[in-house]
This record gives C-alpha cells, sequence and structure tokens, in this order.
C-alpha cells in the first residue's frame, strides 16, 4: 500500500496568501526604490519617519503649514471641513486656528499671497502643495526643510542642500536658526585634475528657538500634515482593503473545499 498525502485547502490558501504577499513587498521596495532615485538623486535623504496615523502629530502639523507655508503655497484640493473631520477638530476650532484667509470651512486652502506678488517677487509662483509629498516623498520633504543654509551669492541670502537654486527663503529660520554647509574637494578617482564637491556637514551660524532634535520633529509633524493631504483616504483604504483580503481569502479557502467535494468521485 503507498501512503497517501492529504489534501490541505487552508494550507493551499495560506501558501497562495504567502506568495502574493512576496510579490506584493518585491513591487513596493522597487518603487521606493525608484522615488528615491528620483526624488533625491546623489544628495542623502535622512528618513522623515512619519506616521499618518499618529492624530496628534498630523494636528501639529496643520498648525505648522497654515502659520508658516500657506502664506505663499496653497492646498487647493483639501477643505477645511474635511480637516476637522480626519482630526477629529471641531469646526469652530478649525474657524480659531487653522482658517486665516477663508470665511466658510467647505472653502479649500489657498495662499494668503496674491500668485502675481509671489511670481515678482520670487521669480515664480510657489507651487500648490496637496501632493508634495506624493510626488516628491516624504524623506525628499523632510530634507529640504531642514537643508536650507547660508549662501552669500543666492538672492534669499540662502540655498539648499536638496534643491540647489531654489527661490525660496528660509521662512523657518526664527525655529531652526541659520546654519553653514561645509563642502570639500576630493579629486576623482582615475581622473587626474577633477574634483567633485561634497558635502561634509552643516555648523550652527545662528541659534534659533528650537533644538535641533526639536526642530527635527517640528518638520516631521509638518511632513506628515503633508502627506496625509496627498492622500487623505489613506487610512480608510488600508483598513478597508484589510478586511477584502481577508474576505478573499476565506472565500479561496471555502471555493477549494467545495471543488474537492464536489469531484471527489471524478477519476
Amino acid at each position: 500500500m503507498t501512503d497517501s498525502v492529504r489534501y490541505s485547502p487552508v494550507a493551499e490558501g495560506c501558501s497562495i496568501l504567502a506568495s502574493l504577499k512576496q510579490a506584493a513587498a518585491t513591487v513596493m521596495l522597487l518603487a521606493i526604490g525608484s522615488t528615491a532615485l528620483a526624488a533625491g538623486g546623489s544628495v542623502h535623504l535622512d528618513p522623515a519617519g512619519n506616521d499618518v496615523d499618529n492624530l496628534k502629530s498630523l494636528q501639529s502639523g496643520a498648525a505648522n503649514f497654515m502659520n508658516y507655508c500657506s502664506g505663499c503655497h496653497s492646498a487647493q484640493y483639501v477643505r477645511y471641513n474635511s480637516l476637522a473631520r480626519d482630526l477629529e477638530l471641531t469646526d469652530d476650532q478649525v474657524a480659531a486656528n487653522l482658517m486665516f484667509n477663508a470665511d466658510k470651512t467647505f472653502e479649500t486652502i489657498v495662499a494668503s499671497m496674491p500668485e502675481a506678488d509671489s511670481a515678482r517677487w520670487f521669480g515664480k509662483t510657489p507651487p500648490d502643495l496637496s501632493l508634495i509629498a506624493r510626488s516628491k516623498g516624504t524623506d525628499y520633504v523632510y530634507n529640504f526643510l531642514k537643508g536650507f543654509y547660508v549662501d552669500p551669492d543666492s538672492k534669499t541670502g540662502v540655498n539648499n542642500l536638496v534643491l540647489s537654486g531654489t527661490s525660496m527663503p528660509h521662512v523657518l529660520w526664527e525655529q531652526q536658526g541659520f546654519q553653514n554647509a561645509i563642502f570639500e574637494e576630493h579629486a576623482v578617482e582615475d581622473q587626474e585634475g577633477v574634483t567633485t564637491r561634497v558635502f561634509e556637514g552643516f555648523e550652527p551660524a545662528t541659534t534659533g528657538s528650537m533644538s535641533k532634535e526639536e526642530f527635527e520633529h517640528f518638520a516631521r509633524d509638518t511632513v506628515n500634515f503633508l502627506e496625509y493631504i496627498a492622500e487623505p483616504e489613506r487610512s480608510t483604504r488600508r483598513t478597508v482593503g484589510t478586511w477584502v483580503l481577508i474576505y478573499l481569502i476565506v472565500f479561496l479557502i471555502i471555493a477549494i473545499m467545495l471543488k474537492k467535494q464536489i469531484w471527489k468521485d471524478v477519476t
């Protein structure tokens, strides 16, 4: 008599799920790597480490954005009443603390500065930031906020390590202070007489109202808010997606068991 192997639909369903998860993880890693390369180029980007499920961080980030960003930048795809709902704030709280140039909560976030004036003063109109976290990536935005350094040759007096030649002034200088960027010339291997300019680090020029750790936390909250407004339904989508996957796995197991039952007498 030959030994028979008992078929387990549960085991087969789990095996299929594991394969799907492995494939999804591979695709995500490739996408993340491509985004980092495209957005960051040759500049090292510190991880933002933000968490869009952290409600307190989102509330702080919303306050940061409205106080320091919305004067020049709009977020035209975001409505104040949506912020109130998702950030668990009342309409009165939003009106008192976040609405500086709007009258009704159903309005979208628009910049306080007229576009014609901003284009004349900065050379171009500051971009809308509704989707900046998706187009550039949170690490890019996080390092951009931290990357301003003194540059006497710039019209604004500063430059940025992540976006060289930026026309944006250092609007957070009171919080971060000013810093100098240290660059060193390094010889290029196998190319005689050719050097490359390498960034070595920052050194403080003036102190701000925040310590380095406090400012990094400030920037992280701001980036967290920007990631939230880039996809407000993210948390809901992930929750619904989890339940859909659970349903499909259960249905798959039932379907496999039903198939085996129907075809068990067919040789």
